[in-house]
């Protein structure tokens, strides 16, 4: 039983903190992408849109496009990025800023590491609330039921 008090919370922990290290790993590759002074122009090959949602939840709808862009050293690189300048079309040709390492993980999005941190700022906090309160939880749990005056009870 009390797998449910502890294990779940610290699953939904791991979780958690599996997708702050998401967020921050994504954070780091626009900023190297943009601090590298490496930009390309790319053709946009295709755009499509996902959606996810539906029934008793609300439809969410993510545009994709499809980019290719030579770099300075002739290599050709297709990429795929999410939530790209809405404005790009197929056969639009945009700036790509990506480092000479990995030209693979290369961006369309303008330069704007004060967006980028602002947003990864939030989600962190938010994720943050999460974890405290699954600490606070098994705190809890532990304080009242696991050493307190209802341990005894069946």
């Amino acid at each position: 039983m009390d797998f449910l008090f502890y294990g779940i919370p610290s699953l939904m922990i791991a979780g958690v903190v599996a997708m702050a290290a998401i967020i921050v790993r994504r954070s780091l590759q626009m900023r190297s992408n943009w601090k590298s002074g490496l930009t390309a122009e790319a053709r946009c090959l295709r755009t499509y849109t996902t959606t996810s949602g539906g029934g008793d939840t609300s439809v969410t709808t993510t545009l994709h496009h499809v980019y290719e862009f030579t770099t300075r050293e002739g290599r050709t690189v297709r990429f795929e990025e999410a939530n790209g300048p809405a404005t790009a079309l197929e056969g639009d040709i945009v700036p790509v800023h990506y480092t000479a390492e990995h030209p693979e993980r290369a961006t369309a999005h303008a330069p704007a590491m004060g967006k980028v941190v602002a947003g990864a700022t939030g989600l962190l906090v938010f994720l943050s609330v999460i974890v405290v309160f699954c600490v606070g939880f098994m705190v809890t749990y532990t304080e009242v039921f696991a050493d307190g005056p209802f341990a005894d009870m069946p």
